[in-house]
């Protein structure tokens, strides 16, 4: 049940190894505790959300850059496997790819420190030999484990191009920037949109109205995911709360990577953005049921087959 004409989604963004360790809790500050497993697994949201529309049923363009380490070609090898484009991912002389460590609990729920390395030299002049490939785009998705600048000035080219542009504001910038606003749909998660509103999602309905308030600061829609208690959307005249799939959750690391990839993708196909939160949502609900980042994202059979459950 694929797209007879799969949709062009460019990604620009992070390309991380994942370092991951298993553990009954997360550890407190700090305390010492005993870890039950290790694995590494090849991540970044960047790159999780770029496999994760690419298994979605999207054709997957990937800007972004490796280092020159160990890592750099089996990140680089991840991605040619899973039939994204890589003509524009980049080798940074002197410098180590991205690391994140990251930290997960018998309850699914993770901590994560990430070492930007060669996403942080991410930088505008990257964006000049993509433009072709991001004005050919049907979707163009950033997260923010590169430079602001540089996804500000993709943004804007986007917009001038009238390519849909969704913007995973994730990790929240130190800095906001209005900049950051200027897209089809911002999708934050519970915490990103409690930095970017000042209150708790602690309801509901506090979440309807931080997306309200979002939107009135200037964001044509939005949607922010809360994990295990769903998701709100709020566009044109409608705010609602679309309910999560009953899932036992093992690892949460990529729910939310697989959520965004597979909306970009689902949007683009239907324009019916209440259907692509519901495909979405199937899509982060089988992630979290199993371990890792990149290894739990779905397929498109699998997403369908929950989506329609």
């Amino acid at each position: 049940m694929s797209p007879s004409i799969s949709k062009k989604i460019v990604v620009l963004g992070s390309i991380n190894m994942d370092l991951v360790v298993r553990c009954d809790r997360l550890p407190k500050p700090g305390e010492t505790i005993t870890a039950s497993a290790f694995g590494e697994f090849c991540g970044g949201k960047g790159a999780n959300q770029a496999v994760a529309a690419a298994r979605s049923g999207g054709r997957v363009s990937m800007i972004g850059r490796v280092g020159d380490d160990v890592y750099a070609d089996v990140l680089r090898a991840n991605l040619v496997r899973e039939q994204i484009d890589c003509e524009h991912v980049l080798p940074t002389a002197n410098c180590p790819s991205g690391i994140a460590i990251v930290s997960v609990e018998l309850s699914g729920e993770n901590s994560i420190v990430v070492v930007p390395g060669a996403n942080g030299a991410v930088c505008i002049g990257d964006l000049t030999p993509s433009f072709e490939a991001i004005r050919n785009a049907d979707v163009l998705l950033l997260q923010l484990e590169i430079p602001v600048d540089v996804a500000i000035a993709a943004i804007s080219f986007a917009k001038r191009s009238s390519v849909r542009v969704i913007l995973n504001p994730a990790p929240y910038p130190p800095e906001w920037s209005v900049g950051l606003l200027a897209v089809n749909l911002l999708c934050p998660n519970q915490r990103e949109a409690e930095c970017m509103v000042d209150f708790k999602l602690d309801s509901i309905e506090a979440a309807k109205r931080a997306a309200q308030e979002i939107r009135r600061r200037g964001a044509p829609a939005v949607v922010i995911t809360l994990g295990s208690r769903g998701s709100v959307v709020s566009v044109g005249e409608r705010t609602d709360w679309i309910a999560p799939y009953k899932i036992d959750a093992i690892d949460t690391t990529a729910a939310g990577d697989a959520f965004v990839g597979a909306l970009a993708v689902r949007w683009s196909e239907t324009d019916d953005l209440f259907e692509a939160i519901r495909f979405a949502s199937a899509a982060g609900a089988l992630a979290a049921s199993k371990v890792g980042a990149q290894p739990s994202l779905p397929n498109r059979d699998k997403i369908l087959q929950l989506f329609h459950s």
